[in-house]
């Protein structure tokens, strides 16, 4: 397609900013401090408290279980539901009130407790936390989807949620910075106070966003009939792109999370050989440089998927973060280790776009999906996308603790042997690279182009005016 044969937006289907920007403050809790919590967990419970990898992982991978249940009924009740308030808003308080105090009562440990004893209480922290996200980004996703009709706008919603929730993701490389400061006892006490601050912006940004978003399909929706729990996650089940997109973002996202954590083992026992307060700052300094590289990254991105159409940006991200995996080899240097700042925009970039687009591509599937079907289940597309994801992250999370414990890797000593730091990298380049290769054959022809999604909204307005003809004169 040609660039004088791309579609323009609407004025109907435009977004006011202030929507985008309240969408987009939403969106800080799921991409930064729900992100947070599985960046700080071997660090604070592992490195600070001594727990077992093995076991943190297994903690961390049963809440994805309990997810399998919640996260699809989650969508299936803000589908159904019907309040003056609209479908998804009143979830977004809700939720908004129990991410922010579920996420300091993970951090706020009790003094006393054995391993088997920390390990337990993480565990039901985390299904708490874990079930507030759900009830919380849940419909927050799904109000994406719904809020234009344009294939474009769409897209430049979601930019604004990358941008702004990025923003926030600044901070969240410094956190462990902020809690080994001088003034705490060490770094699990200063969690608990770094985690009180983080809970109020959390707090701030979801009530922001469940006052000011508005649903645009609740009008059409309250004519539609209540769905069914089972037909409605079949139905999502069924549809070939969405599946084919899944997958794309599952493997991915799998291969990245099957070696989470290890770049901060990296960092503080190869490239500052055991230095906490030196490896700390170097993190915070990559940790700032990947949520710029995302901020920035927004602009191209929207440009590149107006020319060049969403599954080939998507495409062109997957590159970007092998090759930003592959130059690991070279760039983790004890001598120079701010070249790991390298790889570590690259991915950015190709993280910032992949789980972007994602959302702009699954709000054009819903179209397609109603066309198919006569129903809008956004909630539904949303919670099964959601599940997908959170068991990329689950089941790598078990896989990582082993992997961890197989380098040999030992917490309770500074310096860390040649074969466990050889391990540590060997497994943190590969198993991503070799994922995002993967995922770039998926793309090959992803079916629902620019031209497409316009045919398709063209003919659900054709649809909707046989439904509801004007009166005649």
């Amino acid at each position: 397609m040609s660039d004088s044969t791309h579609h323009e937006t609407a004025a109907a289907d435009r977004i006011p900013v202030t929507q985008k920007v309240a969408f987009g403050l939403g969106m800080a809790t799921p991409i930064a401090f729900v992100n947070a919590v599985a960046q700080l967990t071997n660090l604070i419970y592992n490195i600070g408290l001594g727990v077992s990898p093995i076991l943190l992982g297994i903690a961390q991978m049963i809440p994805r279980f309990w997810d399998a249940i919640s996260d699809p009924i989650a969508g299936y009740i803000s589908d159904n539901t019907r309040t003056r308030w609209g479908r998804r808003r009143p979830y977004l308080i809700i939720g908004g009130f129990g991410v922010a105090i579920t996420f300091v009562l993970i951090w706020t440990v009790p003094r006393g407790l054995s391993e088997y004893g920390i390990f337990g209480y993480y565990l039901a922290m985390s299904l708490l936390f874990y079930t507030a996200v759900t009830i919380f980004s849940v419909p927050l996703v799904a109000l994406g989807y719904e809020m234009s009709n344009d294939y474009h706008e769409r897209t430049r919603l979601f930019a604004y949620g990358s941008f702004i929730g990025n923003m926030f993701a600044i901070l969240t490389p410094w956190l462990y910075h902020l809690a080994n400061l001088d003034f705490f006892a060490n770094e699990v006490e200063g969690m608990k106070t770094v985690g009180v601050a983080v809970a109020v912006i959390i707090l701030t940004s979801a009530l922001v966003c469940g006052v000011v978003c508005k649903e645009q399909k609740f009008v059409q929706v309250q004519k539609q009939e209540k769905i069914r729990f089972w037909p409605s996650i079949k139905a999502t089940m069924k549809n070939r792109t969405y599946l084919r997109l899944i997958g794309i973002v599952f493997v991915v996202a799998a291969g990245f999370n099957f070696v989470n954590g290890f770049s901060n083992y990296i960092m503080i026992y190869y490239l500052f050989d055991g230095a906490k307060d030196a490896a700390s700052k170097m993190m915070g300094i990559n940790g700032t440089a990947w949520a710029i590289a995302a901020l920035i990254a927004v602009f191209p991105m929207t440009w590149c998927s107006a020319r060049l159409g969403k599954a080939r940006t998507v495409q062109l991200s997957v590159v970007a973060m092998m090759m930003g995996c592959l130059l690991k080899i070279v760039c983790y240097n004890p001598t120079y280790p701010w070249l790991t700042l390298i790889p570590t925009v690259l991915i950015s970039i190709g993280m910032l776009v992949l789980f972007t687009m994602a959302g702009a591509m699954i709000a054009d599937i819903c179209d397609e999906d109603e066309l198919e079907n006569g129903v809008r289940r956004e909630g539904s597309y949303s919670a099964v996308y959601s599940w997908w994801m959170k068991f990329a992250v689950s089941s790598a999370y078990l896989v990582a603790g082993i992997l961890l414990q197989s380098t040999g890797f030992d917490e309770k000593i500074l310096h860390q042997s040649d074969s466990t730091l050889f391990w540590l990298r060997f497994w943190e380049i590969s198993l991503p690279a070799l994922l995002c290769g993967v995922g770039y054959f998926l793309l090959s022809n992803y079916p629902l182009t620019e031209d497409r999604a316009y045919e398709i909204k063209q003919l659900l307005a054709q649809c909707r005016d046989a439904d509801d003809p004007a009166p005649s004169a």
